[in-house]
C-alpha cells in the first residue's frame, strides 16, 4: 500500500513520455493534398486539387488567392466535387457566405478583395474523413519571354492553415520536350524538406512530407518557348541567366541554412551530453538523500470511519488543504463549498432561478445578507468579499454574474487561490499541524518533479537524456512523498478527514438515526461538495429520509438540501468558474502572392482573416 503513490508517479511519467511521442490530432488535418496541373498552349493552367482530409466540427472549407495581375489575370471554370464515395457535384451559388450551405460552393471576389473558393462540408457537430476535388483554371499563369516561358506559382502559401502528412504535385506540359535538360525546375519551401524533378519529357513532379501549416510551397519552371503559343504576359527580353543567378544565390543560402541546422544539432547534442552528466550526478545525490530521509509519520490510530467533523469550526478549504498534503487546491474546489457554508451560516441565501415554472439548471441567485462577519474565518471572509465585489454594490448576484466578472478578470482566480492558500497554511501552522521547513522542502521537490517531467517531454527526441530526466522526476517525486509535511497531530487529523469522507460515502450506519439527524447532514453536505461526493451522499439521504424528495412537505426546513434535490449547486457554481476561463479557438484563411491559401471556418463566430 505504501508504494502506491510511487507506482502512480512512475506510471504518470511513463504516460506523459508516451504521449510526447504521439502526434495530437488537429481539428483539421490533410492526409494528402495532391495537385494535378495541366499547362496549356495559351498560357493558362488547369489545376485540380484533391483534398484527403480529416474534418472535425467544421462547417466550411475555403481557399483564397490574392488578386495580382502580375501573376495571373483571373481564375475561371471553378468546380467543387466530393469524391469520398462516388462523385457528388456541389451546387454553385453566387454570394459570399461565412458559413456556406452544405453541398454548395461559391467562387468570387470576397469582401477583402481576394478571389475565394469556399464550400460547405456540414460537419458542424461531427467528424469524418472526406475527399474533395477543387478544379479551376488560372488564366495567363505562364509568362513568355524571348528564350523561355516561365511558370512561377505558389501552390500552397504561407497563410495555409492546415497541416498535411504529404503534398504531391504533378505538372504536365503541353507537349514533350526534346530532352529533360530543356526543362529547368526549382522548388521553394521554408523547411527545405521538398523534392522536385523532371520525371518525363512533359512532366514535373514535386513532393513535400510532413507539411506544417504556414509554410509556402512554390514551383518555378522554365519550359521551351515553342510549347506556349500565346500569353497575355509576354516580355521582350531573355530570362534564363537572371533566373539561374537568382536561384543559385537562393540555393547557396539554403545550403548555408542546412549547414547551420546541422551545426545547431551538433551543439544541442554536445549540450545534451553535458546536461546528462550533470543530472546523472544529481540522480546519485537524490538516491543518497532518499535513503537518509526519516520514516514518514503514520496515524496514531488507523480509522475506517469518523462520524463527525475533526473540529467544529472547520471550513471546506481547510479540509481540502489537509486532504491534499498541503498542496494548493484550485479556486473552484473550495469556492463552491465556501459559498454553501456561508449559506449555512446565514450570511447569504441561495435561490434557484425559474422561468415559466422551469428551473434554470446552471443559474443560482445569491443574496448577500447584512450580518456581522467576525464569526467567519479568513478564507470565508475572502469568499464573501469576492461575492460583494461581483455584486458591485448590490445585495444580489447570480452565478452568471460570476462568469462574466471572471471572463474580464481571469487573473482574479489565481490571486484568490494564492491568498486562500496562505491563509489556510498560516492557520494550520498555528494549530501545529504543519512543519513549515518541511513544507518548503516538499514544495521544492514537487516543483523539481514537475520541471523534470516537462524536460523529459521536451527532450523526448534525445531518448537517453529524456530517460535521465524521467528518472530524476521519479526520484524527486519519491523524496517529496517521504518528507513529513505534517506533524504527528496533523497526520492524525488528516486520518480523521479521510475517515470522515469515507463515512459520508458509506453512511448506512445512520439508518437507525431519527429524522432530526437530517439537520446534521445539511452541514455535512457542504464538505461532501468540497470532496466531490455530494451527489452520492444525497442519493443515499433520499433513501434513508424519503421526506426530502417531497418539495412541498410541511416538515421540510433544510434549504440547502432542498436546492440540492433540484440541482447540484456545487457543479453549478464550479461551472460558472470553468466557463469563465475556458475558450475555443477559431481559424481563418488568407491569401498571398500567387495563390493557394486556405483553411476552415469553425462553428464559432467569424474570426478576422489573416492577411
Amino acid at each position: 500500500m505504501k508504494n502506491k503513490k510511487i507506482i502512480f508517479i512512475f506510471c504518470a511519467i511513463f504516460l506523459i513520455l508516451l504521449l510526447g511521442t504521439i502526434k495530437v490530432n488537429a481539428t483539421l488535418e490533410l492526409n494528402e493534398l495532391k495537385f494535378d496541373a495541366q499547362i496549356n498552349t495559351d498560357g493558362s493552367m488547369d489545376v485540380t486539387e484533391t483534398w484527403d482530409i480529416d474534418i472535425s466540427e467544421t462547417n466550411t472549407l475555403f481557399k483564397t488567392f490574392k488578386i495580382d495581375n502580375s501573376k495571373y489575370s483571373q481564375i475561371t471554370n471553378v468546380n467543387v466535387t466530393e469524391i469520398t464515395s462516388g462523385e457528388k457535384y456541389f451546387t454553385q451559388i453566387y454570394e459570399e457566405m461565412y458559413h456556406v450551405t452544405k453541398d454548395c460552393y461559391y467562387a468570387l471576389e470576397n469582401s477583402k478583395g481576394e478571389f475565394e473558393i469556399a464550400w460547405g462540408v456540414g460537419l458542424d457537430n461531427s467528424s469524418d474523413r472526406r475527399k474533395y476535388q477543387i478544379s479551376y483554371t488560372v488564366q495567363d499563369a505562364i509568362a513568355k519571354y524571348n528564350d523561355y516561358s516561365q511558370l512561377y506559382w505558389q501552390f500552397v502559401g504561407d497563410n495555409f492553415e492546415i497541416d498535411a502528412n504529404k503534398i504531391i504535385g504533378n505538372i504536365t506540359l503541353p507537349q514533350n520536350a526534346n530532352n529533360k535538360e530543356d526543362i529547368k525546375v526549382w522548388g521553394h519551401t521554408k523547411d527545405l524538406n521538398g523534392e522536385i524533378y523532371v520525371t518525363e519529357l512533359n512532366k514535373i513532379e514535386f513532393t513535400i512530407n510532413n507539411y506544417s501549416s504556414g509554410n509556402y510551397v512554390e514551383v518555378r519552371a522554365l519550359i521551351p518557348n515553342e510549347m506556349i503559343l500565346f500569353s497575355n504576359r509576354a516580355y521582350n527580353y531573355d530570362i534564363l541567366n537572371s533566373v539561374i543567378e537568382e536561384e543559385t544565390k537562393w540555393a547557396n543560402e539554403a545550403n548555408e541554412r542546412r549547414q547551420m541546422q546541422k551545426n545547431t544539432l551538433y551543439i544541442i547534442i554536445g549540450i545534451a551530453i553535458i546536461i546528462a552528466i550533470f543530472f546523472i550526478i544529481k540522480t546519485i545525490k537524490y538516491i543518497i538523500k532518499l535513503n537518509k530521509l526519516e520514516k514518514k509519520y503514520k496515524p496514531t490510530t488507523k480509522l475506517q470511519y469518523f462520524r463527525e467533523l475533526p473540529y467544529e469550526d472547520a471550513t471546506p478549504a481547510e479540509a481540502l488543504y489537509m486532504m491534499s498534503n498541503g498542496i494548493s487546491q484550485t479556486f473552484s474546489a473550495s469556492f463552491s463549498a465556501n459559498i454553501l457554508d456561508l449559506c449555512l451560516r446565514k450570511h447569504i441565501t441561495l435561490e434557484l432561478i425559474d422561468e415559466n415554472g422551469k428551473i434554470k439548471k446552471n443559474i443560482v441567485k445569491i443574496k448577500i445578507l447584512n450580518k456581522e462577519i467576525n464569526e467567519l474565518k479568513e478564507d470565508e471572509k475572502l469568499t464573501l468579499e469576492f461575492l460583494k465585489e461581483v455584486a458591485d454594490g448590490e445585495n444580489e448576484l447570480t452565478t452568471k454574474n460570476i462568469t462574466k466578472y471572471l471572463e474580464k478578470r481571469p487573473s482574479k482566480i489565481t490571486k484568490l487561490d494564492e491568498r486562500i492558500e496562505k491563509i489556510i497554511e498560516k492557520e494550520e501552522i498555528t494549530r501545529e499541524n504543519i512543519i513549515i521547513e518541511n513544507k518548503k522542502e516538499y514544495n521544492k521537490y514537487i516543483t523539481r518533479c514537475a520541471i523534470y517531467i516537462a524536460m523529459a517531454c521536451f527532450t523526448i527526441v534525445l531518448i537517453p537524456v529524456a530517460i535521465i530526466f524521467a528518472v530524476n522526476a521519479i526520484l524527486t517525486g519519491m523524496i517529496a512523498h517521504k518528507i513529513n509535511v505534517f506533524t504527528q497531530k496533523g497526520i492524525d487529523e488528516k486520518e480523521q478527514w479521510k475517515a470522515f469522507k469515507k463515512y459520508m460515502e458509506d453512511f448506512s450506519l445512520l439508518k437507525d438515526k431519527e429524522v432530526p439527524a437530517l439537520v446534521i447532514w445539511e452541514k455535512y453536505l457542504v464538505f461532501a461538495t468540497a470532496f466531490g461526493i455530494s451527489e452520492k451522499v444525497l442519493k443515499q439521504l433520499k433513501v434513508i429520509y424519503p421526506e426530502i424528495t417531497d418539495m412541498n412537505s410541511a416538515m421540510y426546513t433544510y434549504s440547502y438540501i432542498h436546492i440540492m434535490n433540484s440541482v447540484n449547486i456545487g457543479n453549478c457554481i464550479n461551472s460558472s468558474v470553468y466557463s469563465a476561463v475556458s475558450s475555443s479557438g477559431s481559424g481563418a484563411g488568407g491569401g498571398f502572392s500567387g495563390g493557394g491559401g486556405g483553411g476552415r471556418r469553425p462553428v464559432e463566430a467569424e474570426a478576422d482573416a489573416k492577411i
